[in-house]
Order: structure tokens, then C-alpha cells, then sequence
């Protein structure tokens, strides 16, 4: 049985491989030959691992501590996730993507799916793959892997084909009815986009064990025994696009700031700092999204895991009586919240905060009791974004303070090699 080919859409994926350990090498060209590894906030277990580590009995999401002799055995790089860094990145491999794609979709920090319907006549896809791979490894970098198909669950699976298989050298492309039966046939089923390990197993109790054997399933029964959504991704798999390309990222609906804290915090001072920071970084993404806050949301909570302790956690909730993005506002409104819910004794292991309930600030509608935002606000918080997209941190509010006890542990923190002027990397 062939699989149908709609030639009428091709899609792309460019995936950045191992992208937080290949930021990290990008300025250590001595750790070329090394393996290298980066941990969760807190330092606390592996989430990420380049190639050469991933041929060591490293599993990923092993705690650091249970692995550090292992680590240390086979010299291996440790690097605490450095956010900042990865961002920056991101956001350059994207601009370069924009730059050789008519439409991009940004789909996560280190994957984008391009739309390149009518490029294959003028340009052999393959070629065009090489020429992005190429590219950004050129002004960048950083290595790729890109996965070309007629839908974009195909276009993902061509990426999986693409990093493991290395005759293919990075590039796939499985417009190709034969190569995209052969690629589907070798597939184990939970690697398609979209169906995950319990599904796999409902799956493979049907005999259905590969990515061809779904493609071949009829989509009625699929949609009967399981849901629209595996429906529709059989018709994916067999060349029919049903996603189309999102090029527009919708607005958040909720935002949630928050961290397990460095050390455990018994004094209220010391929390006031971390949920003062916190709302900033809220504020900073609502504002980013042109949105504003209805309601917002405080919690603080001990460890469920000392034994020693008993738990205790609490959270806070109000509506503000205008919607807002003004960090102050929100920092206020956060105090209060904290008053609350504070109570002493107890050593608190995490805290954060929820904005939610938002809204578009052009779609606002405004009331005699609930005046909209000043121009002076918005200048004013637009200013301090501007501020702290150029150096990270220079403006904040006082109460924040600098370097609380709290902060989040980063023993092997990187150098901002690209958003710090103090900390760019020197060539001698």
C-alpha cells in the first residue's frame, strides 16, 4: 500500500542540535573533544548532554550528585544553565531563519518550521536544507539538523531520521514517496510527533508497533478508539498537511514566574526580595506580549521532602482593580499577597508568582472605575525593558535588592558571552 504525496505544501524543521550543550562549546573551542553537560536550575540534575556524553552511562535527567564521580571519571564539562545565553542564541538563529525562509514559525528555543512550498522549483530541497545547515553553522556556530516533508508531522519525524541516521548528514527530505516509506517503516511509533509513551502503548496493543503501520491505520477507526487529534496525524504521516504554519505566536494566557530557591528562606525580608524579582520578570513578559493583568497570584511553600519539617505551603490570590502590566503595581499588589500568607517558622524551598485573567492592551475597554494604563507608566516600563534587554539587570526595584542568599545556585555558571560588555570574550 502507498502512502498519497500532496505536493502542494512543504514544510521544514530546523532543529538546533543539543542546543544547550552546543551553546556552551560555541566560546570553549577546548572542549571540542570533551563531553559536556548542563543542569537544571539549582544545579540539580542533567537536561542536557552533547554527543560525546551521550555515549557515557549518563542518563538525561539524572541527579547531579549521583553522578559526579562518573562525571569526574571521564572528564566531563559541567555547566549550569545559563538562560540568558540560550536566549540570545535563539534569537539569532531565528533572525537568520527569517532571513533564507518566506514564513517562519518559531515552535520552541531551538526548533522552527519553515514553510518552503515552491521552493523545490527552482532549488533541490536537499540543497536548500544543506544551504541552512551551512549557514548557520557559518555566522553562528551552532550544528543543525533539518527534516523536509509535505506536513509538519512529516517534516519532525524527517528531523528524528536526519540526526540518527548520519548518511543522511544532517538533511532529510521525504517528499520522496520511497524514502518516506522506508524512513516510516524503521520508526518505532512513539517518535511521531505527538504520541507519547501511554499512547504509544495503547498503540502497540493494537499491533501497531511503527510509524507506517499508523500512517496505514484507517483515520475513522483512529478517531473512534482514540481522538480527533492521532486522526489527524495519520493523515500527517501520509503527506497531507492538516497543521498549517503559525507564524504569529498567540498571546499567553498565564504566566508564571517562579524558582526552588539557592538556600532555604526563613526570613520575610529575604522573601520579599525573591517575589519582588519575580514580579518583574512577570511584568517583563507580560509587557513583551502587549498584554495586561487582571488577577495575580502569590505562593510560597517549605520542602514536601524534609523530613525533618513539617510542609507548609500557601498561596494568595486578588483582582486588580485596573488591569495592569506596571511592575510597581504589581510588586505592591505581590506585598500584600505576601503579608497574607507569610508565616514564620517554617524554612521555605520555593516561591512564585501567577498572573493571570490577561488582556490585549489595545483591546482594553476602560470604565469610570477603572481608568486605562497612563502614557506615563508605559513610557516609563518600556524605558526600563529597553534598559535591561541591553544589560541584563541594570534597572530594578530597590526592594529586589542584589544577590540574595535565596538566588538560585549556579556553581558552574558561564560567562554572558553575548549580552554582557563586561563579560565578552577576550582573543589574545
Amino acid at each position: 500500500m502507498s502512502v498519497p504525496l500532496n505536493t502542494k505544501r512543504c514544510f521544514a524543521l530546523v532543529d538546533c542540535n543539543n542546543f544547550y550543550a552546543s551553546c556552551e562549546r560555541l566560546f570553549r573551542p577546548d572542549l571540542k573533544q570533551r563531553p559536556v553537560v548542563v543542569l537544571s536550575n539549582n544545579d540539580g540534575c542533567i537536561i542536557a548532554r552533547c554527543a560525546l556524553a551521550k555515549q557515557l552511562p549518563i542518563p538525561m535527567g539524572a541527579p547531579f550528585h549521583q553522578v559526579k564521580p562518573l562525571l569526574k571519571q571521564h572528564r566531563v564539562a559541567v555547566f549550569s544553565s545559563n538562560y540568558a545565553l540560550y536566549g540570545d542564541l535563539s534569537s539569532r538563529v531565528m533572525q537568520t531563519l527569517e532571513q533564507l525562509a518566506p514564513k517562519v514559525e518559531i515552535y520552541s528555543i531551538d526548533e522552527a518550521f519553515l514553510e518552503l512550498s515552491g521552493v523545490e522549483s527552482c532549488q533541490d530541497l536537499t540543497d536548500f536544507g544543506q544551504h541552512i545547515r551551512q549557514t548557520i553553522q557559518q555566522q553562528l556556530g551552532l550544528p543543525v539538523c533539518v527534516g523536509i516533508a509535505p506536513s509538519k508531522t512529516l517534516a519532525k519525524l524527517a528531523n528524528y531520521a536526519a540526526k540518527k541516521y548520519p548518511q543522511f548528514d544532517g538533511v532529510l527530505d521525504l517528499t520522496d514517496s520511497h524514502k518516506r516509506l522506508h524512513i516510516l517503516a524503521r520508526t518505532p511509533v512513539q517518535e511521531v510527533w505527538g504520541v507519547g509513551r501511554k499512547l504509544a502503548e495503547r498503540l502497540q496493543a493494537m499491533n501497531i508497533d511503527t510509524a507506517l503501520q499508523l500512517a496505514r491505520a484507517c483515520p475513522e477507526q483512529i478517531r473512534k478508539k482514540f481522538s480527533v487529534v492521532l486522526a489527524r496525524t495519520v493523515n500527517e504521516l501520509n503527506g497531507i498537511a492538516c497543521l498549517a504554519l503559525d507564524e504569529v505566536q498567540e498571546p499567553k494566557q498565564q504566566i508564571i514566574s517562579s524558582r526552588s530557591f539557592g538556600q532555604r528562606v526563613k526570613e520575610k525580608s529575604a522573601m520579599q526580595q525573591a517575589i519582588t524579582l519575580y514580579i518583574s520578570r512577570a511584568a517583563e513578559k507580560l509587557r513583551a506580549q502587549h498584554s495586561l493583568a487582571r488577577q495575580l497570584s502569590v505562593f510560597i511553600r517549605s520542602s514536601r521532602f524534609d523530613q525533618k519539617a513539617r510542609f507548609f505551603g500557601d498561596q494568595a490570590s486578588l483582582v486588580l482593580e485596573s488591569p495592569s502590566s506596571d511592575s510597581r503595581v504589581l510588586q505592591q499588589a505581590a506585598m500584600q499577597l505576601l503579608d497574607r500568607i507569610w508565616r514564620d517558622g517554617p524554612s521555605y524551598a520555593k516561591a512564585g508568582v501567577v498572573l493571570n485573567d490577561l488582556c490585549s492592551v489595545q483591546g482594553l475597554q476602560s470604565s469610570l472605575f477603572s481608568p486605562p494604563p497612563s502614557e506615563r507608566s508605559q513610557r516609563l516600563m518600556a524605558t526600563i525593558d529597553q534598559l535591561n534587554q541591553k544589560h541584563r539587570g541594570s534597572v530594578f526595584i530597590a526592594r529586589q535588592g542584589r544577590d540574595g542568599d535565596w538566588q538560585m545556585q549556579q556553581r558552574f555558571l558561564s560567562p554572558a558571552y553575548t549580552t554582557r560588555w563586561d563579560q565578552l570574550p577576550e582573543v589574545y
